[in-house]
């Protein structure tokens, strides 16, 4: 389906896999099952999310000139076909938290999680923290992937998913910046609607900050070598480019900053993780 693109998953996933052949490494076995099982939940939950979100946002969207050419309020699908789309999906997470067994903690908690993952779509009806809801959600990927395995949490996917978390919030932040006016006018939630964008850069960019900070913190308790060290200053490099692009006055490069950029950083920390386990 057009409307959810599986590329967009790449925010997420890499982090699901890294904290997963970490996990691998502290249970000393690898199983297949779980490696599917991580994929189906991924796709099924993002897919799930994102045409929820696609449901409730349909009004808005359509009174939006950025997005009123997304499926539904362009009719080229229609409400029924997505409601179809969205229980398939859930019933698919669901379903392939089974996958897990004898680990009971993914089968038990996959309703929670879907559940605050479906919850994202109405938060800019009450917070302007919506942004950082959103970044929760995919702080659970990393974290759910150690646990699905290993059975229990440590400070390694805490860290990591904390990582996740201010990057995500970081990023959406910037990428909200294009609907600061429209917001406003449409009693929507954001922090750029709220503060300002001006405001709203330096808020994301302490986020980034925060991010930094915590990757270091991932990177001790995951006992990871100096190359992944490396690459943690390659990713401030490259975060610090991502807020030159997006400037008060010029927001036209947002979506290369929120695309290009942050797809580099989260399959260039896999990789980095990958080579320095391994090597």
């Amino acid at each position: 389906m057009g409307m959810i693109r599986f590329s967009h998953t790449i925010f997420a996933l890499p982090f699901a896999l890294l904290a997963a052949i970490l996990a691998w490494r502290e249970v000393g076995e690898f199983r297949l099952l779980d490696l599917l099982g991580i994929l189906l939940c991924m796709v099924f939950a993002r897919s799930a999310a994102m045409a929820f979100n696609r449901l409730v946002d349909r009004k808005q969207d359509a009174k939006n000139p950025r997005t009123a050419g997304r499926h539904i309020p362009a009719g080229l699908l229609s409400v029924k076909t997505v409601w179809l789309f969205t229980i398939v999906c859930s019933v698919g997470f669901i379903a392939s938290t089974l996958l897990f067994l004898p680990n009971v903690w993914p089968v038990a908690l996959s309703i929670p999680v879907l559940l605050f993952l479906l919850g994202y779509s109405f938060t800019k009806r009450f917070t302007f923290l919506c942004h950082y809801w959103l970044a929760a959600g995919l702080m659970l990927s990393p974290i759910a992937a150690w646990l699905a395995i290993t059975g229990s949490v440590n400070w390694t996917p805490v860290m990591l998913g904390l990582s996740v978390f201010f990057w995500v919030g970081g990023f959406d932040i910037l990428y909200a910046c294009q609907d600061a006016a429209f917001d406003r006018d449409s009693a929507l939630s954001s922090i750029p609607a709220y503060f300002g964008i001006t405001t709203a850069l330096r808020i994301a960019a302490v986020s980034h900050f925060c991010m930094m900070l915590t990757l270091l913190g991932f990177w001790h308790f995951a006992e990871l070598g100096y190359l992944f060290l490396g690459g943690i200053v390659v990713i401030a490099m490259l975060l610090l480019y991502e807020h030159l692009l997006v400037k008060p006055n010029d927001l036209s490069r947002v979506n290369v900053a929120f695309f290009n950029i942050n797809a580099i950083i989260s399959l260039g920390l896999l990789i980095l993780a990958v080579v320095d386990v391994y090597l």
